[in-house]
Parts: C-alpha cells; sequence; structure tokens
C-alpha cells in the first residue's frame, strides 16, 4: 500500500521517455546528416561568395533603377526597402533550388547508397540536407545586410529581428531544397533535375511579391501568389528585416505556412529519397 503513490509518476516517466526518445534519436541522426553537409563547404567555400555576385547586382543596378520608377505602389517605403527582402527571398530559391543536383552528383560517386543503408529514417537523411542548405544560404543572409546596410536601406538591427530573419531563411532553404529532392527523385540525371530547376525558378520568384506588391498582378496572378509560399517567405523577411514592418500577413501566419510546407515536403520526400538508388 506505501509503494501505491509511487507507481503513477513512474509510469508517467517511462511513457515520457518512450515518446521522447524516437523524437530525440530522429533529431540526432538528422543533425548529423546536416553536419556532413555543412563539412563540405570547407572543400569549397569560395562558392558562397560567388553565389552573392547574383543579389549584389540585384539591389545595385535593378534596384537603383527602380527606385526612380514612381509607378510602383509600395505603401510609403522607399523602393529599396521594399525589394531587399525580396531579393534575399530570391538568393535563397536560387541556391536552394538545385540541391537536388548534389544528390544526383553523390548518387553517381556512390555516396548515396551508402548513406541509405544506414538505420537513418530517410526523413532524418532528408531534414540534415535542408539543414545544411539552411546553413549555406546564411551566407546570402550576410552579404545582403552588408550591401542594403551601404545603399542606406532602413534595416532593423534588433538581435531578435535579425536571430527571426535567419530562422526565416533557414526555413525556405529547407523548403526549397526538399522541394529540388523530390524533383531529383523523380527526374534522375542532372539533365533532367537542371531543366526543372530552372523552369521553376523564375515562375517562383515573379509569381511572388518579391520585386512588386500582389495588389497590382491581375487577378488570376494574385491566386497563384497567394498559393506561392515564396510569397510568404518574402513577407515574412518584410516584417523582420525593416524598421518599418511592411508585411501584408501576420508573420506568425507566414511563420506557420512556411513549417507545415517544409515538413509536408519533408515527409513525402522520405518516402521517395530510396528511390534515387533502385
Amino acid at each position: 500500500m506505501t509503494r501505491q503513490p509511487h507507481a503513477a509518476p513512474l509510469n508517467d516517466w517511462a511513457n515520457g521517455t518512450r515518446v521522447t526518445a524516437p523524437i530525440a534519436d530522429f533529431a540526432a541522426k538528422a543533425l548529423v546528416a546536416a553536419e556532413l553537409e555543412v563539412r563540405k563547404l570547407r572543400h569549397d567555400p569560395i562558392q558562397l561568395f560567388t553565389r552573392a555576385v547574383q543579389p549584389v547586382l540585384w539591389l545595385t543596378i535593378f534596384g537603383q533603377v527602380f527606385t526612380q520608377v514612381r509607378g510602383i505602389p509600395t505603401g510609403g517605403l522607399s523602393y529599396m526597402d521594399f525589394m531587399t527582402p525580396g531579393i534575399l527571398a530570391q538568393s535563397v530559391l536560387f541556391m536552394s533550388i538545385f540541391t537536388g543536383l548534389l544528390v544526383i552528383w553523390e548518387k553517381d560517386l556512390g555516396i548515396l547508397h551508402k548513406l541509405m543503408v544506414s538505420p537513418a529514417p530517410k526523413s532524418a537523411l532528408v531534414l540534415g540536407k535542408a539543414i545544411g542548405a539552411g546553413v549555406r544560404c546564411l551566407s546570402q543572409l550576410l552579404i545582403v545586410y552588408i550591401v542594403a546596410a551601404l545603399l542606406g536601406v532602413g534595416l532593423s538591427w534588433r538581435p531578435l529581428d535579425i536571430l527571426g530573419v535567419a530562422t526565416v531563411v533557414m526555413l525556405g532553404a529547407a523548403l526549397f531544397s526538399t522541394f529540388s529532392l523530390i524533383v531529383a527523385c523523380w527526374a534522375q540525371t542532372h539533365e533532367r533535375v537542371m531543366g526543372v530547376g530552372q523552369l521553376m525558378m523564375m515562375p517562383l520568384f515573379f509569381a511572388s511579391n518579391a520585386i512588386y506588391p500582389i495588389d497590382i498582378m491581375p487577378g488570376w496572378l494574385q491566386v497563384v501568389s497567394r498559393l506561392n509560399p515564396l510569397t510568404y517567405m518574402v513577407d515574412a523577411l518584410r516584417n523582420l528585416m525593416l524598421v518599418e514592418p511592411a508585411g501584408s500577413y501576420s508573420l506568425g501566419l507566414s511563420m506557420s505556412i512556411l513549417i507545415g510546407v517544409s515538413a509536408l515536403l519533408i515527409a513525402f520526400c522520405g518516402r521517395l529519397y530510396p528511390r534515387l538508388v533502385r
């Protein structure tokens, strides 16, 4: 009778351990896969800076020219302020959308076969690659912040806002890199992955609110833009990057959509991933 009161806490602890242990194991394996991706940057760190050329050109040339155009309504913001979060999102999209090419390369070298026979869940491997893509894209955040500050963009330098921007960049990179992996699982070759990636980049970018507001789009394009996850990434960045938040949606809604879509794509890609080595 004296031991009866202790049974429930012990049972609760055991039940909690059964629930959290698989989650912790999954997270640990995903982080190991992410570490492998980050280590690859040591062999070719120059690629991070060569990829920075595109956002720099967009900000210094396209942005400076269109600042002189008064026909794009930006809600009281200067056009440079309005465009800068969109160019950061564009950089993340362009870096992430070709992640599938790296997987095809690993497949051709036999590296992917070794990973597939490991006991790690395939979704953990996909999540690891998504995290690695996010780390690579953080370099774009640094470059865009430096160039935007030199151009006089009204950036918010509060630590929590910068941390929020880094989180959005990681989520966007995870989403689009996982989408690229799904394409690779279907395409199976460098040429097809490259073709589909190039086919998708421009529609995703221009059918979003990155360089102009949704309100000035034709009705059918407004519908497409609201279904485009890049729109919510740009909107979250506008709420966090600028001194005057300029998002059309709440930050919570944008973040929820990015997290939800990323989770669905990672789970789906985890089921498709073994097809790469068949």
